[in-house]
């Protein structure tokens, strides 16, 4: 019988913060706009609400966690 070939599972936590763009880029939320927002300025809190991509530094951490993606 020919061996099975160990594949990677999705880390479903991960695929619900992350999106994986279609040139490979990887997107995520900002942090910091759940509570506590009396005391941010609108200005920053306009800016939170944008997407950003994953740095450089955490980007084979999320590739490895989204295998598929």
């Amino acid at each position: 019988m020919p061996k099975s070939i160990a594949r990677s599972k999705t880390k479903k936590a991960a695929a619900k913060r992350f999106k994986v763009t279609g040139t490979g880029k990887v997107l995520r939320r900002k942090s910091a706009k759940r509570h506590l927002l009396g005391s941010k300025s609108s200005k920053r809190k306009r800016k939170l609400g944008k997407v950003a991509l994953v740095d450089d530094s955490d980007l084979g951490r999320v590739r490895a966690a989204l295998p598929f993606g």
